[in-house]
């Protein structure tokens, strides 16, 4: 086997180690609280900041609105989230935890935001300029890329 072989096997590695403890730590929200792991970052973040809009929560969490949407609806559905509309202005649609949302919040493993956002938070931005360039390069060589994908939460794909 070619160095070349021997090193993109160690890379598949590492990237298989990297899903599987994302999986692992999915897993264990769901079990500690009962909903997904994008799910408890939407509830951190307005246990963070209440009140904010869906466009301001999508915007927070790097996602798309509609997928924003679909989340609160769930959390919504399952009385862990409310939403309260404007006093001045009713199209204004401000959203909040409820106390079951603060209390399946309190039981999440952290952190919040998953560990895969976590651990790249952690790292140098010379190393994030770097690691972005040679992702790139890797997904040039994937063929078709689902571009929809990026503005997904790991835990819904």
């Amino acid at each position: 086997m070619s160095a070349q072989e021997v090193l993109a096997r160690e890379a598949l590695k590492q990237f298989r180690l990297i899903f599987g403890s994302a999986r692992s730590h999915f897993r264990a929200v769901e079990k500690a609280c009962g909903v997904s792991g994008a799910q408890v970052w939407v509830m951190a973040v307005l246990a963070e900041r209440p009140g904010l809009k869906v466009s301001e929560l999508a915007e927070a969490l790097s996602i798309h609105q509609s997928t924003a949407s679909n989340l609160i609806n769930k959390l919504e559905k399952t009385g862990l989230l409310r939403r309260e509309r404007g006093k001045a202005d009713q199209r204004v649609v401000r959203l909040y935890l409820s106390q079951a949302g603060e209390a399946a919040l309190a039981r999440a493993p952290r952190p919040f935001t998953g560990i895969l956002p976590y651990a790249l938070e952690q790292l140098p931005v010379a190393t994030l300029r770097r690691l972005i360039g040679d992702l790139r390069k890797v997904l040039s060589h994937v063929g078709e890329v689902d571009e929809t994908a990026a503005s997904k939460p790991l835990s819904e794909l």
